[in-house]
């Protein structure tokens, strides 16, 4: 049977329990932001005695203090005209000439408009601050036009998106309250230990208000996901929306943002997923301030010692580093921040700013709370000898400036969907416009006016907003460049390249 893995935002149950009364809001306000709540957080001196070390397990005391902070989200997804490829072998046969249907591409295949169906999705969210912003999972407002956020008191706000992050999916919304909204206390996620209760927070197939119980089943692990992977491992039940909810623990306090659960069937099965409280705040942080996370690179590929020990025995190699713990260095990137701090090929890092670093997860949720231009302080072992340096992390681009969400005024340029007149004209069934070109990069790459850019790096470019989100993705990538491919009034075809960075 596979095995595999659910983002679990969504969930299509109309049934809902009657909410927590509103007289609970008050249990969880908090007047600090959320770093200030990461720095005063409540001591074990404060928490009821049934949270306390050998004493009987009374979860009621963090549920009280949660509950209320949680949030339900739903996610909808307008009706939209799109067009598609339909197959059509005998198009051409009957139709030879295209007067009765819509154009042939010459492939077997034939543009129709459909109309997309309305959708909505619903997941959780945790209140962070008394003035309205909320944590949630990416993939739980990915693709809306329209995010309704309903507090446990009922009350409905419309959100706004402040940004997201795929990488470790996490994104960060807003709303705008009346008054104060109860904010939950943060926690620190890395005093956490395996054995340790915690209550899981959310809406599970549009249940509001549901508590799960269980405990920290282990730390820093991955999933092989090909993102920022550090999570806390629970069985507490986590199940269909209950992503972006909260993991608290016995003090009430987020230690973690649920988000996923492995299993062999899709339901629940004893092992859920949460993103811990020290990659989130730092992406809470960025995100407020830059748009985008500022995410630090060390410069190397590698994997955990015992995976290559394991790998090289199956070959029938023996290997001794030294050690069965730690990242073996199996390639060092070019310019990066290792290659200049001379770790070579070989290596195997046991150690970052005095923490032991004993699997990948440990390292990448180190690095999480870093940002380029930061110093670390890294021990690893060359020939099973210790040696220790100081790296310079760096950005993605290769250096330690600030990353920067672009929009289209750094095109500049105007722009419009092509017409129906322009589509026969050319034989196109999609392309943006260039109506005018005042300056910035379009005008530097020698893009001018009535050319229709029909993509851009790879992209299909059918609406403005398309060309904004690939804008956004390039600003922040490796190369921050836009490879535009298009069409212009005579029928010429041209290609571009426009740099995105000075």
């Amino acid at each position: 049977m596979n095995k595999y893995f659910r983002n679990f935002g969504f969930a299509a149950a109309a049934i809902t329990l009657t909410a927590v009364p509103a007289t609970m809001l008050a249990s969880c306000n908090n007047s600090k932001s959320p770093m200030e709540a990461v720095a005063s957080a409540v001591s074990p001196s404060s928490a009821p005695a049934s949270a306390m070390p050998g004493q009987p397990v009374d979860l009621t005391y963090a549920a009280d203090k949660a509950v209320p902070c949680v949030v339900h989200i739903k996610n909808t997804v307008n009706s939209k005209v799109q067009t598609v490829d339909v197959d059509d072998p005998f198009q051409d046969f009957f139709d030879p000439f295209g007067w009765f249907g819509q154009r042939n591409d010459g492939n077997g295949k034939r543009k129709q408009k459909v109309q997309t169906p309305k959708k909505e999705s619903t997941g959780s969210g945790v209140i962070i601050s008394e003035d309205g912003y909320i944590v949630t999972n990416n993939h739980v407002v990915a693709g809306a036009d329209e995010l309704i956020v309903s507090l446990n008191d009922n009350t409905e706000y419309s959100a706004k998106v402040i940004g997201t992050d795929a990488n470790t999916d996490l994104a960060l919304i807003k709303v705008s309250p009346k008054g104060k909204l109860p904010a939950i206390t943060i926690g620190n996620s890395d005093n956490l230990k395996v054995g340790e209760w915690v209550l899981a927070v959310g809406n599970p197939f549009n249940f509001t208000s549901s508590v799960t119980a269980g405990i920290v089943s282990a730390k820093a692990r991955t999933l092989g996901q090909n993102g920022v992977e550090s999570f806390i491992q629970t069985d507490a039940a986590i199940n269909m929306g209950n992503s972006g909810g909260a993991l608290v623990n016995t003090r009430g306090e987020l230690v973690g943002i649920n988000a996923m659960l492995y299993s062999n069937t899709g339901s629940y099965s004893g092992i859920g997923f949460a993103i811990p409280t020290s990659i989130m705040n730092k992406v809470v942080e960025d995100l407020k301030k830059y748009g985008t996370v500022q995410r630090a690179l060390i410069g190397i590929q590698g994997t955990d010692v015992k995976t290559y020990v394991d790998a090289k025995k199956s070959e029938g190699k023996d290997i001794d580093l030294g050690t069965m713990t730690g990242i073996y260095v199996a390639k060092v990137t070019e310019d990066g921040a290792a290659e200049a701090a001379g770790i070579k090929e070989g290596d195997v890092i046991t150690s970052v700013d005095g923490k032991k670093i004993t699997k990948f997860a440990e390292l990448q949720e180190v690095l999480a709370e870093k940002r380029p231009g930061d110093q670390v302080n890294l021990t690893y072992l060359r020939n099973k000898s210790s040696h220790t340096a100081t790296l310079t992390l760096k950005n993605e681009q290769g250096n330690t400036n600030v990353v920067k969400n672009m929009d289209l005024d750094v095109l500049g340029a105007s722009f419009r969907p092509v017409t129906n007149e322009q589509k026969e004209q050319l034989g196109i069934s999609y392309g943006l416009e260039v109506l005018k070109v005042s300056g910035g990069k379009m005008k530097q790459a020698g893009i001018q006016k009535g050319f229709i850019i029909q993509k851009a790096n790879d992209e299909t470019i059918k609406t403005i907003d398309d060309l904004q989100n690939v804008v956004k993705a390039a600003s922040t990538s490796k190369e921050p460049v836009l490879f535009i491919q298009g069409i212009y009034p005579t029928g010429k075809k041209a290609y571009f390249a426009v740099p995105l960075n000075d």
